[in-house]
């Protein structure tokens, strides 16, 4: 299942913003930022939902790639 980014500024800046994170800690768990994006950015339960789905499926595929 292809994910789609949801409209809006707001998760793209949420996005970038767990990335850049991410970079600086790759030790850190995604889970934490984006529990800490949803709060900066205001993020709807969709957004969240999305947030939460996309970093779990890249953690996933990090494992299976290794």
């Amino acid at each position: 299942m292809a994910n789609i980014m949801p409209e809006g500024e707001s998760i793209r800046r949420a996005v970038k913003w767990i990335s850049a994170r991410l970079e600086e800690s790759p030790s850190e768990s995604p889970m934490k930022y984006v529990n800490e994006a949803v709060s900066r950015f205001d993020l709807s339960s969709k957004e969240t939902e999305f947030l939460m789905e996309f970093y779990r499926q890249r953690k996933e595929k990090s494992l299976s790639d290794a």
